[in-house]
């Protein structure tokens, strides 16, 4: 079992050492996605050990994994799986076109598998301050990843993704060392402060709960300190985005799920339901507003990550088993989907050579493989059936009234609806119309002649849509994880 817990990190780390020593090539390139099928096979394996025999520790008890932590480590390993196999094509395309080497690939290949490891530690960590570390690693790996392509716009993003998430980060280290502080420096270890939190200090501990909150909910893209994700997730590449979109912001409010738990002891269910409740709808609305009048497509994306992590962290706000197993797999949904669809807008802009909206028109008549996918990944995003974000949404909806909230979660709905028209006007009018008399004489459309997607993208992203979709159906073998999951984040037996 102790060796099954480390595969996670130490595969990835391994993969890392290996794009060091030998660099990147075609071959070398698929590395990274048998790397991160490892992570996903190490995960399943995981949650049924978990489901038979309960949490387990290993390395002294530096590492625990419960329900919880194994279910993100899938989330992790899915999202990754979508992403590390869609990047081989990605960079045969920037390199076809001058603007990457092969250097470029593998620093990006090495750094993927570091931010992969990054994001196992934190979910594995059985201490808050580990957890704390690991959520920083993240910072500054991905802050490289931003910033690769070397542009203004990118390494302008980077900066303001450095400075706004290490100004919340922070704020996360000063809550962790309050807490410490009001535990009586009985130590950091997660399921110790869940057991012992009605001992700790109630003063400092609201201080306390309130920065964490604030700083781990600054990296999940949530109001009021959002500003960094739109500009970080459109500059970024393509694979970037759908790794930082799809798993990076999860991994951020799985953090906030643990704090919760423990001011749900110390403090009553009210006061971190109060602050979730605050940001998530500020979150949805700011989302709405700039949604409306969006012109650039992976912008748009980036603001509708702000929406979804908003519907899970009113999932957590809502605080029943219900509301934390809709909210989780929610997401596995959100994940999955918008990986699908940075990875498309990723292809879509190297067809293009532009993220504008207004500048791509009769998509579907160009290439109606690639329209097709991006046209029900949106379908997917705004939660139609079959895919499993209707479920997830339907049952986000279920638990707000049931849980006494019914003005909030009315409030949610609204701005949701308002996105969905945002979203599906603007990718209406990209996938439908007459195609350009004449195309302009950049992006790959300069330098390539075919345009369809090759093999491994096209599996890629079909395979996460049709995951999101056998998800909306029937969740399966996951149902006993999910329940579990909940409970854990719930802090019930």
């Amino acid at each position: 079992m102790m060796t099954l817990s480390l595969l996670p990190v130490f595969v990835p780390l391994l993969t890392a050492l290996a794009y060091l020593v030998s660099g990147w090539s075609r071959v070398r390139a698929w590395l990274s996605t048998i790397s991160a099928a490892a992570v996903l096979a190490a995960a399943v394996a995981l949650a049924v050990h978990i489901a038979r025999s309960g949490p387990s520790t290993a390395l002294g008890g530096a590492l625990r994994v419960d329900a919880l932590s194994a279910f993100m480590l899938i989330v992790i390993g899915a999202v990754a799986l979508l992403a590390t196999a869609a990047t081989p094509s990605f960079f045969d395309g920037e390199i076809a076109a001058g603007r990457a080497t092969a250097r470029t690939a593998a620093r990006h290949s090495l750094l993927v598998q570091l931010f992969l490891a990054a994001m196992a530690t934190a979910v594995l960590a059985a201490d808050l301050g580990v957890l704390w570390v690991a959520i920083e690693a993240t910072t500054i790996i991905t802050a490289f990843l931003v910033g690769q392509r070397r542009t203004r716009g990118a390494v302008e993003a980077a900066w303001k993704y450095v400075v706004i998430c290490s100004t919340g980060i922070a704020l996360a280290l000063l809550g962790t060392l309050l807490l410490n502080y009001a535990a009586h420096g009985t130590g950091l270890g997660l399921a110790a402060l869940a057991a012992n939190a009605h001992s700790l200090d109630p003063g400092v501990a609201r201080i306390a709960i309130a920065l964490l909150v604030l700083g781990f909910g600054t990296k999940a893209g949530l109001a009021p300190l959002h500003a960094w994700l739109p500009d970080a997730h459109s500059q970024a590449p393509a694979p970037v985005s759908a790794l930082m979109s799809g798993v990076l912001l999860s991994v951020a409010l799985y953090a906030i799920l643990r704090v919760k738990v423990i001011s749900d002891v110390a403090l009553g269910a009210g006061f971190a339901r109060g602050m979730l409740v605050v940001m998530a709808l500020a979150s949805l609305a700011v989302a709405a507003s700039l949604l409306l009048g969006q012109r650039d497509y992976k912008r748009m994306l980036a603001y509708s990550s702000i929406e979804h992590l908003a519907l899970v962290a009113l999932g957590a706000a809502f605080g029943t088993p219900l509301a934390l197993a809709a909210a989780l797999l929610h997401v596995l949904g959100h994940g999955l989907t918008k990986s699908v669809l940075f990875l498309g807008a990723g292809r879509l802009l190297q067809v293009t050579g532009t993220s504008r909206i207004d500048e791509v028109r009769g998509l579907a008549g160009r290439d109606p493989l690639l329209a097709g996918y991006l046209g029900l990944g949106m379908l997917a995003l705004i939660g139609f059936p079959p895919f499993s974000l209707f479920a997830s949404e339907f049952g986000l909806a279920r638990a707000g009234f049931a849980a006494g909230l019914g003005w909030v979660t009315a409030i949610a709905l609204v701005l949701v609806l308002v996105i969905a028209a945002a979203l599906v006007g603007h990718t209406s009018r990209m996938l439908l119309g007459d195609p350009p008399e004449a195309p302009a004489p950049h992006g790959l459309l300069a330098t390539l002649a075919p345009t369809r997607l090759s093999t491994a993208p096209t599996l890629a992203l079909g395979g996460g849509l049709l995951a999101c979709a056998v998800l909306g159906v029937a969740a399966g073998p996951l149902t006993t994880l999910l329940n579990l999951a909940a409970h854990v984040a719930t802090g019930t037996p």
